[in-house]
C-alpha cells in the first residue's frame, strides 16, 4: 500500500498481488477470496474490475461461480510482463528498429542471457 495520501501505486502493483493470490490457490477464486489474500485494502468492486481486465489480458481464465466468476491464473507475473512486451511490439511497424533499439538498451548480462536463450539454452 502507499504511505502518502493521493500517491499512486507503481504500475501493475496491484495485478501482480492479484496474480500472485491465484497461483497461490489450489483452486478458482471468487474477488472476495481474492481480496482477503492479498496485502492491500481493497473494495471487492476494485478487485473485481481487476480481475475482469487480467481476463481481458489473457492473463487470468474464469469459470462461472455461485455469485459472480470464479477466477484462475493462467500466467504468472513473468507471463504477463511477456504479454505486454509483445503488445508493444505488435503496435509498431517497424520490428526490427524496435528490437534493435531493445537490445542496445539492455546490460551486458542481459545482452548475454538473451543471447544464451535465442541459442536454445531455455531457462
Amino acid at each position: 500500500m502507499t504511505d502518502a495520501v493521493g500517491e499512486r501505486r507503481p504500475a501493475g502493483e496491484l495485478e501482480a498481488s492479484v496474480l500472485a493470490a491465484l497461483c497461490a490457490a489450489d483452486q478458482p477464486q471468487s474477488a472476495a477470496d481474492v481480496r482477503a489474500a492479498i496485502p492491500q485494502e481493497l473494495a471487492r468492486t476494485t478487485v473485481a474490475t481487476l480481475l475482469a481486465r487480467l481476463h481481458e489480458k489473457g492473463a487470468v481464465g474464469r469459470s462461472p461461480g455461485r455469485r459472480g466468476f470464479l477466477y484462475f491464473a493462467l500466467e504468472d507475473s513473468h507471463g504477463l510482463t511477456a504479454q505486454r512486451m509483445h503488445r508493444e511490439l505488435d503496435q509498431d511497424d517497424d520490428r526490427s528498429t524496435v528490437l534493435a533499439r531493445f537490445v542496445e538498451g539492455l546490460s551486458a548480462a542481459d545482452e548475454a542471457e538473451l543471447k544464451r536463450l535465442l541459442e536454445g539454452g531455455g531457462r
